[in-house]
């Protein structure tokens, strides 16, 4: 594997590795890491670096629901087209372009689920390329950007002993 491809795994598994860390891992010296990681950030391959957040340790509640977001494409307008229209809205978190039984899977956040619904039907749905969206909100997360969330020591069954 090389240095580029280390580098990336490793920062995706802890983005607050130093660079001495990270030179140590991948038994390169500290310059040609930070060289290639600012190389990384300046092509684009890197886009930024962000908290994985267990929103229910907090105090602030979020409402997040992914939707299954079906279109009618015509000759002038892509797939991409709809999508540079719907990634600009603050309340998509992510957007992608799925095979299946519907064409885009967008997860949206919002303060309360009236907040999610009212941007889903005055925003999304009134777009002319979209013929259908079925919301599903989150109930609870377990893991995400492969780190569980929670303590684990959720059960509450009652022991049974004989």
């Amino acid at each position: 594997m090389d240095l580029h491809e280390e580098l990336l795994e490793l920062l995706q598994e802890n983005a607050r590795y130093s660079i001495d860390d990270l030179a140590r891992m991948t038994d390169a010296e500290p310059d040609e890491v930070e060289a290639e990681i600012e190389r990384l950030e300046s092509e684009g391959v890197i886009r930024g670096y962000q908290a994985v957040v267990d929103f229910e340790e907090t105090e602030r509640e979020r409402v997040r629901a992914i939707v299954e977001l079906n279109v009618t494409l015509d000759r002038e307008t892509s797939y991409g087209d709809i999508a540079d229209r719907i990634v600009q809205f603050p309340e998509v978190r992510e957007l992608r372009l799925v095979s299946g039984d519907y064409d885009f899977d967008m997860e949206v956040q919002g303060d309360s689920m009236r907040e999610v619904s009212h941007f889903i039907s005055d925003k999304i749905a009134p777009i002319p390329e979209i013929t259908q969206t079925v919301t599903h909100y989150h109930m609870d997360t377990y893991k995400t950007q492969g780190i569980v969330l929670g303590d684990g020591d959720d059960d509450d069954r009652l022991s049974i002993s004989p």
